[in-house]
C-alpha cells in the first residue's frame, strides 16, 4: 500500500504550469496512451470503411480513400480535445501555443503544407490515381499508395519510391493509364532496299497479330517511314493493355518474332553502308633529292 501511494505520489508530481492548469507525469502519460490508441482506432476504421463498409460501392477507391482520410484527421481533432479536457487542461492557455504553431507552419513547416494540400488535390482532382502507371522524371512505376504528405510508386524492379505530393502538381507527369490502359507501342524496324515493302508488311502485321500481348482491336498497323541511308524504315505500330508496366518486354518479344520471322521469309536485315573514297596524296621529295 505504500509502495501504491508511492507510486502515485511521484505521477502526481507537477512538470509545469499551463494557463490555469497543473500538468503532471499522470497527465502526460494518459494523454499520450489515449492519443496513441486515438490514432490506432482511428486507423483501423479507417481501413474497414475504404475496404469493407464501402468496398462495393460505385465510389472510385481514390475518392473512398480521401474521405475516410479527411474523417480519420476530423475524428482525431476532436478526440485529442475531448481528451485534453477530460484531463482538465486549460485549452484556452494553448492560444498562445497554437499562434507559435501557425507562425511555424508559415516558416519552417511550408513544405509539409504544400505537400499536405498538393495531397488534396490529388485525391479531388485525381490527375494521378491508384493503379495509375506513371512517368516523373527519371521515375516510372505503379501508384500504390497516396497519402495526404506523399504518393509511393512502385518500380517494376519492385522499388518502392515516395515522392512528395508538391512534385505532381508542380511537375510534368506522364499518366500511361489516366483514362484508358490502351497503350500503343511503336516498333521500328529496317530492311534491305532489295525487298519488297508489300511482303515485309505482311510478315510484320501476321507477327504482330500472332502475338498474345497485343491487342486485336484496335488492330496492328505498319508505316513505311522513309528511306535511310541503308535501309527502308519501317514502324511498326501495336495496341497492348497487359504490358503497359512491361514496354520493353513486348518490344523484346516481338523483336525475337520478327528475326524469326524475316528468316524464314528470307528478308534480310541490312548492315550499315559507307563509301569510302582513297585520294592519292603527292610524293613528297627527300631533302637530298630536292638540289
Amino acid at each position: 500500500m505504500i509502495v501504491l501511494e508511492s507510486i502515485w505520489s511521484f505521477l502526481n508530481t507537477a512538470l509545469f504550469t499551463l494557463g490555469s492548469s497543473t500538468i503532471t507525469l499522470w497527465t502526460v502519460l494518459t494523454v499520450s496512451i489515449l492519443s496513441f490508441l486515438l490514432t490506432f482506432i482511428t486507423k483501423k476504421i479507417q481501413k474497414w470503411a475504404v475496404y469493407k463498409l464501402l468496398a462495393k460501392s460505385p465510389i472510385d477507391l481514390g475518392i473512398r480513400d480521401a474521405a475516410a482520410s479527411i474523417l480519420r484527421y476530423l475524428i482525431m481533432t476532436i478526440g485529442f480535445i475531448v481528451i485534453l479536457q477530460t484531463m482538465g487542461v486549460d485549452l484556452s492557455s494553448l492560444t498562445i501555443l497554437f499562434g507559435a504553431l501557425g507562425v511555424g507552419v508559415g516558416f519552417g513547416l511550408q513544405n509539409i503544407t504544400n505537400n499536405f494540400v498538393s495531397g488534396l488535390v490529388i485525391l479531388f482532382e485525381r490527375p494521378i490515381k491508384l493503379g495509375d502507371r506513371i512517368e516523373l522524371g527519371k521515375v516510372r512505376g505503379d501508384v500504390i499508395k497516396i497519402s495526404m504528405r506523399s504518393t509511393t510508386i512502385r518500380t517494376n524492379d519492385n522499388i518502392s519510391v515516395i515522392v512528395p505530393n508538391s512534385e505532381f502538381v508542380s511537375s510534368t507527369v506522364i499518366n500511361w493509364s489516366h483514362t484508358d490502359r490502351n497503350v500503343r507501342f511503336n516498333i521500328p524496324v529496317g530492311v534491305s532496299y532489295q525487298e519488297d515493302p508489300a511482303v515485309v508488311k505482311r510478315v510484320l502485321i501476321a507477327v504482330a497479330q500472332a502475338n498474345d500481348g497485343v491487342l486485336k482491336e484496335p488492330p496492328p498497323d505498319l508505316l513505311f517511314d522513309g528511306y535511310g541511308e541503308s535501309a527502308l524504315n519501317f514502324n511498326l505500330r501495336v495496341w497492348s493493355r497487359s504490358f503497359i508496366d512491361k514496354p520493353n518486354v513486348l518490344r523484346s518479344r516481338l523483336y525475337y518474332e520478327i528475326f524469326e520471322a524475316f528468316k524464314r521469309e528470307g528478308i534480310r536485315i541490312p548492315y550499315p553502308q559507307r563509301d569510302i573514297h582513297i585520294k592519292d596524296m603527292p610524293e613528297v621529295k627527300k631533302p637530298d633529292e630536292r638540289s
